[in-house]
C-alpha cells in the first residue's frame, strides 16, 4: 500500500504526568505588549479566561526538541526562515538535503523526527525508492551521494507522536502566587540594564516573570505506533526533561531565568482495550506503571521503567 494512503498504527498511549517547579524566575513572553510609561516592557503568557501565568506547550516541546537534536548531535540541515537553522527530517528515507546536500535520517527510524514530527521537503533519495504514486520525483536533476545515484523527490511529511500539554499552575500554587503583592498579578518584575560601556548610559527594561516556588502541571502523551521503538523514545524524552533541568526554559536563560525541576513522575499506559471499555461497570481505576521524584530516580530505575513497558506493549514490531 501506497504510504500516502496506508493509515499509521495505533497500539495505545503513553502518559506521562509531573509537577513542573519554577526553581528561578521564569519567563515565557506573550509578545504584542504595550509600551506604555512604566510599564512592563515583555509580558509573561497568561490564560485570557483567568489571567494565570502558564507554560505553552509548544515553548516546552521546542525546548526539548532543540535539546534532543544536540543530544544526538543531529546536524542543522533545515533554514526555517531569517537564518534560524535547526534539523529536520526532509522525507521518511534518508536522503540529503537540497540546499546544503547534509545528510539526514528518514523520520521512520529518526529519534528525533518520528517523536517530534517533521515537514517534508523536496530532497535528493536513493533511485531505487523514488516510485509514484508513493514517492514523486521532481524536475530531472540527478545527484551522486557516496556513490548512489540520487534522485530529486518531493518529501513526505511524518506527524508527530508527541503531544506536550500547556502546564497550567496547581490549585495550591495559583492561591500562592495570589497571596504575593509586587504590584503585578501573580507574577514579579524583573528589571534589566544595558549598560554603554563608553558613556555607562543605562538602557533600562521592565520583564515580568513567573516567581521560583511557582508550580505547574505537566503533561506528555506519547502515541505508541511502534512498540520496539516505545521504549527507546520515552528514555530520550526523560532525557530531555533531565537536559532541561540543567538548562533554562524561556528566555534570559544565560541571566538565571528558567531554571525548572521536575517531580513525582507518574508514567500510565492506556492500550485500545482500555479506551474500548471507557465507561462499562467493571472498570477499575487505573494505577501508574512507575512513580518517579525526579529525573534522577527515573532515569536510574529505567531497567525498571522498561520492563514495566515492555509486559504492557504489544509483542513485535507493528
Amino acid at each position: 500500500m501506497p504510504a500516502a494512503t496506508e493509515q499509521k498504527p495505533l497500539l495505545g498511549k503513553l502518559r506521562l504526568t509531573s509537577n513542573l517547579r519554577v526553581v528561578t524566575g521564569l519567563h515565557i513572553g506573550a509578545g504584542g505588549e504595550n509600551l506604555d510609561i512604566g510599564g512592563l516592557d515583555k509580558s509573561v503568557m497568561r490564560d485570557p479566561l483567568t489571567k494565570h501565568p502558564y507554560l505553552p506547550g509548544s515553548s516546552i516541546k521546542g525546548k526539548m526538541r532543540s535539546i534532543l537534536e544536540r543530544f544526538l548531535n543531529k546536524p542543522a540541515n533545515r533554514d526555517g526562515g531569517v537564518k534560524t537553522f535547526r534539523y529536520e527530517s526532509d522525507d521518511l528515507e534518508s536522503g540529503y538535503s537540497i540546499s546544503n546536500g547534509i545528510p539526514f535520517e528518514g523520520a521512520r527510524s529518526c529519534e528525533v523526527s518520528r517523536v517530534f514530527g517533521s515537514t517534508g521537503k523536496d530532497c535528493w533519495l536513493p533511485e531505487s525508492i523514488v516510485h509514484p504514486p508513493d514517492l514523486d520525483r521532481v524536475g530531472k536533476d540527478e545527484e551522486t551521494f557516496k556513490g548512489v545515484k540520487h534522485l530529486k523527490a518531493k518529501g513526505r511529511n511524518s506527524p508527530a507522536r508527541l503531544i506536550v500539554r500547556d502546564s497550567h499552575l496547581t490549585t495550591d500554587s495559583a492561591v500562592l502566587l495570589k497571596s504575593i503583592d509586587t504590584g503585578l498579578f501573580m507574577t514579579e518584575w524583573k528589571f534589566e540594564n544595558g549598560i554603554d560601556r563608553i558613556t555607562a548610559a543605562a538602557n533600562p527594561r521592565q520583564l515580568e516573570r513567573v516567581p521560583a516556588g511557582a508550580v505547574f502541571n505537566f503533561e506528555i502523551v506519547y502515541t505508541v505506533e511502534n512498540a520496539e521503538q516505545a521504549v527507546k523514545d520515552l528514555q530520550n524524552l526523560a532525557i530531555a526533561l533531565a537536559i532541561l533541568e540543567d538548562d533554562a526554559l524561556g528566555g534570559h536563560g544565560s541571566r538565571g531565568y528558567g531554571k525548572v525541576a521536575f517531580e513525582n513522575f507518574q508514567l500510565y499506559y492506556r492500550d485500545l482495550e482500555y479506551y474500548k471499555t471507557i465507561g462499562t461497570a467493571n472498570r477499575t481505576a487505573q494505577e501508574p506503571l512507575n512513580s518517579s521524584d525526579n529525573t534522577e530516580q527515573l532515569l536510574n530505575n529505567f531497567d525498571q521503567v522498561t520492563s514495566a513497558v515492555e509486559r504492557q506493549l504489544p509483542s513485535g514490531k507493528s
